[in-house]
């Protein structure tokens, strides 16, 4: 549960844009996502292992990212 101390005087939309940071930080969404669907742990690793690469490929500038 997200908690927004907000003063008195403050105005909504600053206590507002502090709530949808401290929302984004928080990364909820993306773990809701993820637990839609099942993802095998051989395919989950499979992933980051292409991403690692193409990672790598980037910063050898063999490939244009």
């Amino acid at each position: 549960m997200l908690i927004i101390d907000s003063k008195d005087c403050e105005n909504i939309d600053k206590a507002l844009k502090k709530y949808k940071k401290k929302f984004e930080k928080s990364r909820i969404l993306l773990q809701l996502r993820e637990r839609q669907s099942f993802t095998k742990p051989s395919v989950r690793r499979r992933t980051q292992v292409l991403k690692a690469v193409y990672k790598q490929q980037i910063a050898s500038g063999k490939v244009e990212g």
